[in-house]
């Protein structure tokens, strides 16, 4: 895992494999969450070689960032790369704040909370209704100047709010929904961030688990977001990911994630985990050498959703 990606145009580089930290201290997303196992799955993401770890305020209401942050005292913190996001102003119950009051705040809470003096990665995690998104941007580069920021992100934005947040050239990454199941981005967003030197990151890239190849046609109820004949398509295919995978003696989401390693318009992905074996298996991805023909098979196979 030495290939190393550039964020914008800022000063920090990532791996291309990361992880997603929504199920570490994220009590108040998913049920069952227990912070030992958080601990564990953010240790073994290092200890695996994953140095990029992507958090948020939301996850837990700041017990995400809390994990990670004591778990980083046992590493060289410069190896690491830290993003965290806030837009939840919890003196107002979570409403959603870009304020440049409320953004500076967040920061040097969500600094305290990590242990740490600086953020590799900070992002807006969605707009707010009121605050010019130039002027949010522009205090997230004041931070940027005193250190206490490396590269200023967003995320959950239109292609439109991007755009105005982005008239003084500052922003470095944008991180959105994006999988193969859901490729709107690839019409307008790619080429917009390709031209602009923004780099990007997909959120749910396994599909909530549906890209991991478990499920059947009798499953769709639990995926009301598709329709009968998408999700018909979308078994059909994960059978030629299958064929793929058993090819390369992998799993299909071992296989997935090679697809957005592979993917030139894709920085970083960051697959979450419970456990941590579900880190190990994620990471065994890196392992997967995907054929320029494999990577085209996978990409028509879901080419409906683009």
């Amino acid at each position: 895992m030495t290939d190393l990606v550039k964020v914008g145009k800022s000063s920090v580089t990532s791996k291309k494999l990361g992880l997603g930290t929504n199920k570490v201290g994220g009590h108040n997303i998913f049920k069952d969450l227990n912070d030992e196992d958080g601990y564990a799955v953010v240790k073994e993401a290092i200890d695996n070689g994953i140095t990029t770890l992507d958090t948020a305020y939301m996850y837990g209401n700041g017990r995400s960032e809390e994990i990670i942050g004591d778990v980083i005292q046992d590493y060289d913190r410069s190896n690491l790369v830290i993003a965290t996001k806030a837009a939840q102003n919890p003196e107002k119950d979570n409403e959603i704040d870009n304020s440049p009051e409320f953004l500076k705040k967040a920061v040097d809470e969500a600094l305290k909370r990590l242990k740490t003096d600086y953020l590799d990665i900070f992002y807006i995690h969605f707009p707010d209704k009121e605050t010019p998104k130039d002027q949010a941007v522009a205090t997230l580069n004041e931070l940027k100047k005193a250190g206490k920021i490396k590269a200023i992100g967003l995320s959950n934005f239109s292609l439109d709010q991007i755009k105005e947040a982005n008239k003084d050239g500052l922003v470095d990454i944008v991180e959105d929904n994006y999988n193969l199941v859901h490729r709107d981005a690839e019409k307008a967003l790619f080429p917009y961030l390709r031209k602009n030197d923004i780099s990007f990151v997909p959120y749910f890239p396994l599909a909530s688990g549906l890209l991991t190849g478990k499920y059947q046609l009798a499953d769709a109820k639990k995926f009301s977001q598709f329709n009968k004949d998408q999700f018909s398509d979308i078994i059909d295919a994960l059978k030629k990911v299958h064929q793929i995978a058993n090819k390369n003696e992998t799993t299909v989401a071992q296989t997935v994630i090679a697809w957005y390693l592979k993917n030139p318009d894709i920085s970083i992905v960051i697959p979450g985990a419970r456990k941590p074996e579900q880190v190990d298996q994620n990471v065994q991805a890196l392992n997967v050498e995907l054929r320029n023909s494999d990577y085209h098979t996978i990409d028509e196979a879901f080419s409906e959703f683009a």
